[in-house]
């Protein structure tokens, strides 16, 4: 029995994992849901799609039908396939963050969508039937800020005094070699400062990060700009607030959570002008936009914050006080809540 199952069947945790599983903590004491597929941190242990299909054949008598809340084509076709072939009583809720146009299969999927919440305005222009714009949140309750900032650092192991890291997969479009041109220019200054590439290289990347590895050498800094992989999504949080910063330089990207994870812990970012950054932003106040592949100003940026201890602490301070009250991972999940009780209200 199941009022609600979420789906995620990417065996990778990504930065849609991340968000389904901010949500999904949240959602777990306000309905009886299941967990659909792979497992999520902090969440309930999932169950497989048979058992799906059975746990969605009875739910609350107060509600016609169980929810679906879907993210990937594949979770979408296993949604399709349980309400119109198998015919069972659910209704099926998908989030988008692309703010580009889906190819002709996904636009399929998503046109037999029962709702579809986009993350941003932008987003919204790109697909059918959006009931309502829901930006993502963090879990302000697992990333918070370092009692002592320096310490945390020091207990991570990666020698230095002071960390920045970019996160995500190691690949032209999440701008990986942006990150490390931008590193190769401040490290020089910045004797103390060590940075990290966190997130794996796929196999079809393996020679762009080989001679991201090889320019790193050729500079001497590969003692101060480390790949440690891809750190696992329990771990991530103590990682996160012992950074002093945060820097995303893709060339595209759909929302990123990377900066507001970072600003719940306490820690500024620099971003370049896509996804949400700039709404994270708060207009320059927590962090720093620019344009997209400007290295030497995305250097001069950071350069800058650095150089300026007092003034990143309470820009600090800040991003913790808008992550709370503007990008909480509750904020979001009633947003979606609306969207479920709209669905079941008009059966």
């Amino acid at each position: 029995m199941a009022d609600l199952l979420v789906t995620n069947f990417n065996r990778n945790f990504t930065g849609v994992s991340a968000t389904a599983a901010n949500v999904a903590r949240q959602q777990a004491s306000r309905y009886d849901m299941e967990l659909v597929g792979r497992a999520l941190p902090g969440c309930p242990d999932p169950i497989s799609v048979v058992a799906a299909h059975a746990a969605s054949r009875t739910h609350d008598t107060a509600k016609p039908f169980a929810i679906w809340h879907v993210r990937r084509n594949t979770e979408m076709r296993a949604a399709i396939w349980a309400r119109d072939i198998l015919r069972l009583p659910v209704r099926i809720v998908f989030t988008s963050a692309a703010q580009r146009r889906h190819s002709a299969f996904p636009r399929w999927l998503i046109s037999r969508m029962d709702a579809v919440i986009a993350t941003t305005d932008a987003a919204a222009t790109y697909v059918p039937h959006v009931r309502a714009v829901v930006p993502h949140g963090v879990d302000t309750d697992l990333f918070t800020p370092a009692e002592n900032r320096n310490s945390a650092w020091e207990a991570l192991g990666y020698g230095g005094q002071k960390g920045i890291a970019t996160i995500g997969r190691i690949r032209p479009e999440k701008g990986t070699d942006l990150f490390v041109d931008t590193m190769l220019h401040l490290l020089p200054d910045h004797p103390d400062t060590v940075a990290l590439v966190i997130g794996r290289a796929a196999r079809e990347h393996q020679g762009f990060l080989k001679e991201l590895q090889a320019r790193i050498a050729a500079a001497n800094l590969s003692d101060r700009i480390l790949f440690p992989g891809e750190i696992p999504a329990t771990d991530l949080p103590s990682v996160m607030r012992a950074l002093s910063l945060v820097v995303q330089l893709p060339r595209y990207e759909g929302y990123g959570m990377a900066p507001l994870e970072g600003l719940a812990s306490g820690v500024p970012f620099i971003g370049s002008d896509t996804g949400y950054y700039r709404t994270f932003s708060a207009q320059g106040t927590v962090g720093k936009v620019v344009p997209l592949e400007a290295v030497e100003e995305a250097t001069a940026v950071a350069d800058h914050m650095l150089s300026s201890p007092e003034q990143l602490s309470e820009t600090a301070r800040k991003g913790r006080d808008l992550a709370v009250s503007a990008f909480s991972a509750g904020a979001e999940a009633d947003g979606i809540d609306a969207i479920y009780q709209d669905l079941w209200a008009s059966g």
